[in-house]
C-alpha cells in the first residue's frame, strides 16, 4: 500500500461524542464538507402539547408539598442492551406527567423545580437540544446515541418552550443546579409523585380508554390469527408477535411484556417466555396492553379456548372465575376499601372451591394455594401504577372518583397439584378488565371484549370464520 492508499489518521475523539472502535476515522477535510451547505430549513410548526393543559396544574399541586425546596425529576438515561445497542427508552412516568413529554428522545433530559418566591416553584427542564450543524460540533453525523442522522431530530429550545410551555435551558447548564430532593432517590418525592397520581384527571382517562380501544383491537387481530398461531412450533410467540404488530401500528408499543400463555403455562402468572406450542385442546391466558404515545396503559386479559369451545372442566374453572370477577366489579364504589373488591373475589372463590371438594372450608386463606396474587391494581402510566404510594393512601386507602384500577381474579390450577382432580390439573384462568371510579360506582372501560363464556366462544368463532 503506498502513502495515498493509507487511511486518514483518526482526529482526537471530541468530548461528549458517542462513537465506537468501529466508526470510520473523519478527516479534516470531510469535517469542513459536512459543516457546510445545510440549508437553513424554517422551524416547524410546533403546536403545544395536549398534556400542557394539565401539567401547570400537576406542577402546581407538587410544588404546595415542598414548599422552598429544589425537586429533581429526571426523565431517565439510556441503558445498554448490549454492547453497543441500547434498550428502546421510555421516560420515567412522573417526568412525563409533569411535561406532558413521551417521546424517546428524552433520555437524559431533567425537570428541575427551583425555588420560587414565598411558596413556589419555577420549573426549567434542561434537554439535549437539537444538534447544530456546523460550528465545531460534528455530533448531528458522528454522535451513535444522540446524533441527528444516527437517531433522528430532537427539538430545539424554542421548539420544546413551545411543547411544553416551560421555560427550557441546555443540558450542559444542568450541571450548574444545585442538589436537591431527586425523584427515584428521595423516598418522600418519590411517593408524593406516586400519591398525586393516584386520581386521575379527565385528559388522563381519556387517554386510558384509547389504550384500551387498541388493545381490543389487538385481541381482535389474536383471535383471527389463532388458525396460523396453532400452526407454528412457537404458537405463543406467534401470538405475542401479532398483538405487539397492532401496539406499536396504534401507539407506543405495550404498556408490559405480553403474556401469551397456552395450557399448564398459564399457571405461572408472569409467562413472557411464550415458546411454546397451541394445543386446540388447552385454552390461552392472553394478558397483554397497548401502551398510547403519551404512555397511558391498558391491562386486560382474556382466557380462551383453543379449539372455539370450553371443555367441561374448562368451563367450570372459567365461570368460577368470571363470577369471582363480576363479585369484585360490585363492589366498586367510591368511598369503599380498595381491598373490598378483592375480598369479595376471594370469597366467590373459596366458596366455590369448598364446594368443589378441593377445599374442606371456605374459611380461612387456603384458597390462596389456587389464587397465588391480589386480585388488581392501579392503572395509568404504570402498567401497576402509582407502585410507591403509602400502603394508607392505596393499597389500605378507599377508592375516589378518578381511580383507574383492574379487576382480575384468576385461579391458576398447577399440573402436579394432587390436592386437584386430575381433570382440574393444568388449567388456568384469568380474566382481567379496566375500570374507572365514577361517582355512581364504576364504569367498564374495556366491555368491548366478551366475559361470559358463551360470549367468547361465539366471538372466537366469528372472527375464525371471518
Amino acid at each position: 500500500m503506498n502513502v495515498t492508499e493509507q487511511p486518514p489518521e483518526p482526529e482526537p475523539r471530541s468530548p461528549g461524542i458517542h462513537t465506537v472502535r468501529h466508526d470510520l476515522p473523519v478527516s479534516g477535510e470531510l469535517r469542513t464538507f459536512f459543516a457546510q451547505d445545510w440549508d437553513p430549513a424554517p422551524t416547524p410548526s410546533v403546536t403545544p402539547l395536549p398534556a400542557a393543559r394539565h401539567t401547570p396544574a400537576r406542577r402546581a399541586r407538587l410544588s404546595a408539598l415542598f414548599p422552598g425546596e429544589r425537586l429533581i425529576v429526571p426523565a431517565g438515561e439510556l441503558r445498554v442492551r448490549s454492547n453497543d445497542c441500547d434498550h428502546r427508552f421510555r421516560p420515567y412516568s412522573a417526568y412525563t406527567w409533569l411535561t406532558g413529554l413521551a417521546g424517546e428522545d428524552q433520555a437524559g433530559n431533567v425537570l428541575v423545580m427551583e425555588p420560587s418566591g414565598a411558596h413556589g416553584h419555577e420549573a426549567v427542564l434542561y434537554l439535549r437540544p437539537r444538534s447544530p450543524r456546523g460550528g465545531g460540533d460534528d455530533a448531528f453525523y458522528r454522535d451513535r446515541r444522540y446524533g441527528e442522522f444516527w437517531v433522528g431530530r430532537r427539538p430545539d429550545l424554542d421548539e420544546a418552550e413551545r411543547l411544553t410551555g416551560l421555560r427550557c435551558a441546555h443540558l450542559d447548564r444542568y450541571t450548574d443546579v444545585p442538589p436537591g430532593r431527586r425523584a427515584a432517590q428521595d423516598p418522600e418525592l418519590t411517593r408524593a409523585l406516586s400519591e398525586l397520581r393516584l386520581v386521575k384527571d379527565a385528559w388522563e382517562v381519556e387517554q386510558l380508554e384509547l389504550a384500551v380501544r387498541h388493545t381490543v383491537s389487538g385481541f381482535e387481530d389474536v383471535a383471527r390469527a389463532l388458525p396460523r398461531a396453532l400452526a407454528h412450533p412457537r404458537g405463543e410467540r406467534w401470538i405475542e408477535g401479532v398483538f405487539g404488530l397492532r401496539a406499536r401500528a396504534e401507539g407506543n408499543g405495550t404498556g408490559y411484556e405480553t403474556i401469551a400463555a397456552s395450557g399448564a403455562h398459564a399457571c405461572v402468572l408472569h409467562w413472557i417466555r411464550n415458546d411454546g406450542a397451541l394445543d386446540p385442546r388447552d385454552l390461552l391466558l392472553l394478558d397483554a396492553g397497548v401502551e398510547t404515545d403519551t404512555l397511558y396503559t391498558a391491562d386486560i386479559t382474556r382466557t380462551l379456548p383453543l379449539s372455539g369451545r370450553f371443555s367441561p372442566a374448562q368451563r367450570q374453572v372459567y365461570e368460577l372465575v368470571l363470577a369471582a370477577q363480576e363479585a369484585g366489579i360490585a363492589a366498586l364504589r367510591p368511598g369503599a376499601s380498595f381491598r373490598d373488591f378483592h375480598r369479595a373475589g376471594m370469597r366467590v372463590i373459596a366458596e366455590g372451591l369448598a364446594e368443589w371438594g378441593v377445599l374442606k372450608s371456605p374459611e380461612g386463606d387456603l384458597h390462596r394455594r389456587y389464587t397465588l396474587c391480589s386480585s388488581g391494581h392501579m392503572l395509568g402510566l404504570d402498567v401497576h401504577d402509582c407502585a410507591q404510594a403509602r400502603a394508607e393512601t392505596y393499597l389500605d386507602g378507599v377508592l375516589a372518583e378518578g381511580h383507574v384500577l383492574t379487576v382480575e381474579p384468576g385461579l391458576y390450577l398447577q399440573p402436579d397439584d394432587l390436592t386437584l382432580p386430575p381433570e382440574l390439573r393444568g388449567i388456568g384462568v384469568r380474566i382481567e378488565d379496566d375500570l374507572v371510579i365514577t361517582a355512581e360506582g364504576a364504569r367498564l372501560l374495556s366491555g368491548g371484549l366478551p366475559r361470559t363464556p358463551d360470549e367468547v366462544e361465539e366471538w372466537t368463532g366469528t372472527l375464525r370464520e371471518g
